[in-house]
């Protein structure tokens, strides 16, 4: 009986997780797109309420709901059926939409999205060859293959993730990195901005005048007859039209200059509201919050290269560590394992939120940048693809936030993992992602004022 009430509990809990991800469809990605294939709205909706449940469950863990049997057979249901979408209908679903937009390819689409999930296969299963994934006592057609090789994946952009929102998160909230920006200086832009606008205006009222005048000749030559009439015609030269291809030179110049001086206004309109917002309080919080992800950019960097030097690994959680070590400091009576507990439920409550709420940000600005009426549905499914192996890769490596009487049952769901080896491969990621960063913002930041400057 027991069982029957977990098993309602998960399946509501996955209903509405899955009418969610189908709202967020709809209202979100494709609110300026007509649905025309309504699979992919299920298949999108499908990975996020599995990948929305493998979280929950997390949290379930922590707090004891539902049996034991319960958690155990709902983590192994969610793991083969997230499985099953990211592996064979998502790719699968890719390859048909892909080959469907290719008229050459249209009558034979099924047998050429095989083909296409076949590479697909091949490609991912080689993945596997060159790291240390898995024990090799495991079979081929074992679980821990298929989660071993989306954990690379999914690790690898967790890490690029994280490392370029651990720097970019300071450069955007910190004042220290705005431009000076005057009135006066959005004026001066503005005032070159018209007189570029008046100038491309008169240009083309020349080209007009002109076409006109060549018009107006043209018919003056129709009208006379006779040898002397075709000797003029012959003989006259067009520096008419030589004149206007010089002129429409000059004006698509002027309109390139328009369209960046336009651009640049808007850029400093921008920066000087984030400098008036930067004075509210508001704006003060997120400054100091912008030192404090600053100081934690910096710990993470040095932390993720002394991991990677040292070849360390965590053994306990952080704040079960965190927490003995004030203990030891202050010398005070403190129950270890009981605030431990209660202080990770929540830290892994606030790691679940903003992963989930970041990723769909993320994903969002995405779809705006490079969708199109022909390849949303690919593009909603390659982002279906993404976040499912984001989602389960946030598992793997979330089983070391949480204490180690709760990582049991996950370490006995997800099979005989190196999870070390995914730790360290994190860490080698996100350093190479966030000096990359550093060093894209501090040349963009060094550029700007010279693009000032010039114009």
């Amino acid at each position: 009986m027991s069982f029957f009430v977990d098993s309602v509990i998960m399946v509501t809990s996955q209903v509405l997780f899955f009418g969610f991800g189908w709202l967020f469809f709809m209202r979100q990605l494709f609110k300026d797109y007509e649905v025309r294939q309504y699979v992919v709205q299920v298949v999108f909706s499908i990975t996020f309420a599995f990948s929305c449940t493998m979280f929950e469950l997390i949290i379930f863990e922590i707090l004891g709901v539902l049996s034991s049997t319960s958690r155990y057979f709902h983590w192994k249901l969610n793991l083969y059926v997230i499985l099953l979408v990211l592996i064979f209908v998502v790719p699968f679903y890719i390859g048909y939409f892909v080959v469907s937009n290719i008229r050459l390819l249209h009558r034979q689409r099924l047998l050429f999205s095989c083909v296409v999930w076949f590479t697909f296969m091949y490609f991912f299963w080689k993945l596997g060859d060159p790291f240390p994934i898995l024990s090799p006592k495991h079979g081929i057609l074992s679980i821990e293959q298929l989660i071993s090789r989306v954990g690379v994946i999914g690790v690898t952009l967790m890490a690029l993730l994280s490392g370029f929102g651990a720097v970019n998160c300071p450069y955007t909230y910190m004042s220290y990195f705005l431009r000076n920006v005057t009135d006066s200086d959005i004026l001066a832009l503005e005032r070159r901005l018209l007189q570029t606008m008046d100038m491309i205006v008169s240009k083309k009222k020349r080209i007009a005048m002109t076409r006109r005048q060549m018009y107006q000749r043209g018919e003056e030559q129709n009208k006379q007859t006779g040898f002397w009439g075709m000797i003029k015609s012959v003989t006259s030269s067009p520096s008419g039209s030589e004149n206007l291809s010089l002129i429409q030179q000059e004006v698509d110049a002027l309109e390139e200059l328009s369209r960046q001086l336009f651009l640049e206004t808007v850029d400093l309109q921008a920066t000087k509201e984030r400098i008036e917002y930067s004075k509210t309080f508001q704006g003060k919080y997120f400054n100091f919050l912008g030192y404090f992800f600053s100081i934690y950019c910096v710990w993470k960097i040095f932390m993720a290269t002394i991991n990677i030097v040292f070849d360390r690994v965590g053994k306990t959680d952080p704040v079960t560590r965190g927490i003995e070590i004030t203990v030891n400091y202050l010398g005070i009576q403190f129950d270890v394992k009981f605030w431990s507990q209660h202080i990770s439920f929540i830290l892994v409550g606030i790691i679940i939120v903003t992963s989930i709420r970041g990723l769909l940000i993320t994903l969002t600005k995405f779809f705006y940048a490079i969708s199109s009426s022909k390849s949303s549905n690919v593009i909603v499914l390659v982002l279906a693809q993404i976040m499912g192996m984001y989602f389960v890769s946030s598992v793997l490596l979330m089983r070391m936030s949480m204490p180690l009487e709760y990582r049991t049952i996950v370490t006995e769901v997800l099979g005989e993992l190196q999870f070390n080896f995914y730790h360290r491969w994190f860490d080698v990621i996100f350093l190479v992602s966030a000096l990359s960063s550093i060093l894209f913002l501090y040349l963009a930041h060094k550029q700007a004022p010279e693009k000032h400057m010039s114009l």
